[in-house]
């Protein structure tokens, strides 16, 4: 018993570690967010003498927020759709089908996901071009589809392997053809995983930074993450404003992954356990 509680003491303590070192780049970046750029440059870690909210409006004003914000759910809300509307229908298609040329085409889904994008971004980028993709806000949404079927169809495939066959004899008995049978019986069943999907999705196009900036030519399309950017001048950076900035840009992904934190770990648990 004394060993157990030492145990659970030491465990305890070395979290608390861990979430103190994680905690402090926030607090870093939220302290210094309501101060002068004096204040900061003098010492980052200490409270400000008075808060300077006035740095969020500035932000506001300087990243286009309004404006940037529609940019990324319209970017985000086209792939996500996008994603799971074409994973979901590839892995029930492959996890229902049985031989080889199911398994190698789920094969070839799961090995793309072992390539990075760096080696692909410049073929990519030159792709869009001739297609005259490149610049437009739905051009990135379709690339972002493409990019992210592969992990969507791993999670799905494992996910359907849950779901008893009977139901779908049974809706083919009463008269529905395969897409029928998919999409009332099948789909909504595959709920728990499309929510973790959507989250998993939202997280990375929200936050993501590089495809964007290969993408987007036109200032008045770029995302949040872009915008922010904009900030960081060639001879001046003026980081309370940066700071106010990440920190706005920041919030909707806190707020979602706080919310539905519990449904992103149970639906990756399972579709990738069952895969």
């Amino acid at each position: 018993m004394r060993k157990a509680k030492l145990s659970s003491l030491f465990i305890n303590i070395i979290l608390s570690i861990g979430a103190v070192i994680s905690f402090f780049p926030i607090y870093m970046a939220l302290i210094n967010s309501v101060k002068t750029q004096g204040e900061m440059f003098k010492s980052f870690t200490a409270l400000p003498t008075r808060f300077h909210w006035e740095n969020y409006s500035h932000a506001y004003t300087q990243i286009h927020l309004f404006q940037s914000s529609i940019n990324s759910i319209v970017i985000s809300v086209i792939g996500i759709g996008g994603i799971v509307f074409c994973a979901a229908m590839a892995g029930y298609k492959l996890s229902r089908t049985g031989g080889r040329l199911s398994g190698a085409i789920f094969f070839l889904f799961i090995a793309s996901m072992l390539v990075p994008f760096h080696s692909i971004m410049i073929p990519l980028t030159r792709m869009a071009k001739s297609l005259s993709v490149q610049g437009t806000t739905y051009g990135l949404a379709i690339i972002y589809i493409g990019l992210g079927v592969n992990m969507a169809i791993f999670l799905y495939h494992g996910f359907v392997k849950s779901i008893p066959r009977e139901l779908e004899e049974a809706a083919q008995i009463d008269g529905c053809n395969e897409y029928q049978t998919f999409f009332r019986i099948i789909f909504p069943l595959l709920l728990p995983i499309t929510v973790t999907i959507a989250i998993l999705d939202f997280l990375w196009i929200w936050n993501d930074f590089l495809l964007p900036l290969l993408m987007l030519t036109d200032s008045t399309r770029y995302t949040l993450i872009l915008s922010t950017n904009m900030l960081f001048g060639e001879y001046n950076k003026e980081w309370s404003l940066i700071l106010a900035a990440l920190v706005l840009t920041a919030i909707p992904v806190v707020l979602i992954y706080a919310f539905f934190q519990k449904f992103i770990m149970e639906g990756i648990t399972e579709g990738a356990v069952k895969g």
